[in-house]
């Protein structure tokens, strides 16, 4: 994907990360292609810090988007049977708010998915503007920046350079793994729940039968 975008490689990354972080479509490769970009940066005719500083933009302006989206239209663009904008996302983005706070654009910018909807859930909420702004720049520069010298550090690496699409789905086994023990945690909460739920009932009926 990279080298297809040619001369407009910069202005590609650009559209992706601008994309993931306020269109509220999460499905695209932030964390390795940030990464793959850093380390292959020599090949694409760019540097490194050029990579850094327009992820870090497209992502401030992604989350800018995603935030006055919140704030104009709340939960109204959400159904629970959507396809992508469904419901259950955007609960999951506003408990991580509400237990994080403004940290949480920080932390979350990390996390696939959970980056692209917090701005949301930031607006939703009200969140002051001028807090908000604040925290988005430090998620977005330091997400930017931290995985542009991830990638340069192993770029220097022979055996992880050759070896590139190895590394992409290790990264993103490594970003997805919170979301997955996430939502293995809910469903193994929702079944304790469950299980609590029908064992009154059961025994209610039990006594009635004897």
């Amino acid at each position: 994907m990279l080298h297809a975008f040619g001369p407009f490689v910069l202005a590609g990354i650009a559209l992706l990360i601008f994309i993931e972080s306020g269109v509220l479509f999460p499905f695209l490769p932030g964390d390795s292609l940030l990464v793959t970009a850093a380390i292959i940066s020599s090949t694409l005719g760019v540097t490194p810090w050029q990579v850094a500083i327009v992820a870090a933009i497209a992502a401030i302006a992604g989350d800018q988007v995603g935030y006055w989206i919140g704030k104009r239209f709340g939960r109204r663009l959400f159904k629970e049977d959507a396809r992508i904008l469904t419901t259950a996302r955007l609960d999951e983005a506003e408990a991580f708010f509400t237990k994080w706070g403004g940290l949480s654009l920080v932390l979350g910018r990390f996390v696939p998915i959970v980056r692209t909807y917090v701005p949301l859930a930031a607006g939703t909420a009200q969140m002051h503007y001028r807090r908000f702004l604040l925290f988005n720049l430090i998620g977005a520069i330091s997400w930017a920046c931290g995985l542009t010298v991830v990638g340069v550090l192993l770029g220097g690496i022979p055996l992880i350079a050759h070896n590139i699409d190895a590394l992409m789905f290790v990264i993103i086994l490594v970003s997805i793994l919170p979301i997955v023990i996430g939502a293995l945690r809910r469903h193994v909460a929702r079944k304790n729940r469950d299980t609590s739920a029908s064992a009154p009932a059961s025994a209610e009926r039990t006594a009635r039968e004897q």
